[in-house]
């Protein structure tokens, strides 16, 4: 197994333990409103939050190119032409 499959096996495990301690109803304060939410429910969303930007954030984006890097690419896939004229004589 991988280290990084078993971090986030151990990352949910303790999420999971954490969560699930703290079930008690807390004030919440927004703006002027206050509401009585569970922990659970907030941590929850917290998590899944946090989750989506992680996931935005990790995720791969279009490959960056330093300037001057293209024509490297360009003349590197271009076919060079090694054959002597004899060679091309013998193949033909």
């Amino acid at each position: 197994m991988r280290i990084k499959t078993m971090f986030l096996i151990l990352i949910t495990v303790l999420l999971t333990v954490v969560i699930m301690q703290n079930t008690d109803e807390v004030p919440f304060k927004l703006l002027f409103a206050t509401f009585r939410i569970s922990k659970l429910v907030m941590l929850l969303a917290v998590a899944a939050v946090a989750f989506i930007i992680g996931v935005l954030v990790g995720r791969p984006g279009r490959p960056k190119y330093i300037k001057g890097q293209d024509e490297e690419i360009e003349t590197s896939t271009k076919p060079s032409n090694t054959l002597s004229d004899e060679d091309r004589d013998y193949i033909s």
